[in-house]
């Protein structure tokens, strides 16, 4: 937040009728700043860095990728950023990915202009939007039915390492750091634990993690 106490926010939506329409509807709240705007993932992630806004709002399917994504990279970059996942569908996977990705909502386009504002000055103060209800049915959703111990034995121990940073939520770069190791091995060594676990996406590993740390309780 700047010192006059305004919130600054980045928005991100390939549709220009819904960005202006945001945009006119935050811009005329006096504790609210819009400092720029994209249309495509990439454009995002060139801008979001040098605006360095308060929330970035982020539509969650874009043309050159995903809000998800941009989340991600943005926040592994500065956790400051708070990100606030505007779609048109309830997609439990999109969400349990923004969970993973460190986003702080995940709010329907269909939501009212107040509501929208509410969940803005929420996010700006450090809290959370994520429902725990849909979180936990997320988590159900993405179970995988094979024996867990099974599937770890085809594990080595570095990866097994990796997988539960993953399930921290981490992303390569971080783990990487946390590893010593370069992001491209960390990527390499991700490729090759979902490929033995049976998966293709890393909130899937994610989940996985989430079930067999709730059986050891």
């Amino acid at each position: 937040m700047r010192e006059d106490g305004k919130i600054t926010v980045f928005l991100l939506d390939d549709h220009e009728v819904v960005r202006r329409g945001v945009h006119e509807l935050l811009s005329v709240e006096a504790d609210i700043e819009v400092v720029g705007e994209a249309g495509t993932a990439a454009d995002a992630l060139a801008r979001i860095p040098a605006t360095r806004p308060d929330v970035a709002v982020l539509d969650v399917r874009l043309p050159d990728g995903s809000g998800v994504e941009v989340c991600r990279e943005v926040r592994s970059q500065d956790e400051n950023i708070k990100c606030l996942m505007l779609t048109s569908y309830a997609d439990d996977e999109a969400l349990f990915d923004a969970i993973m990705a460190g986003a702080s909502g995940y709010v329907l386009k269909a939501i009212r202009g107040n509501e929208l504002l509410n969940a803005v000055r929420e996010v700006a103060a450090g809290k959370s939007l994520l429902d725990p209800v849909a979180t936990a049915r997320v988590l159900e959703r993405l179970r995988d039915g094979g024996k867990s111990d099974d599937k770890l034995a085809g594990l080595t121990e570095q990866e097994r390492r990796i997988l539960d940073l993953i399930g921290e939520g981490l992303t390569n770069r971080v783990i990487g750091e946390r590893l010593h190791l370069a992001e491209k091995t960390i990527k390499n060594y991700v490729s090759s634990l979902l490929s033995k676990l049976g998966m293709e996406r890393r909130s899937q590993a994610a989940a996985y993690v989430a079930r067999l740390q709730a059986e050891r309780r």
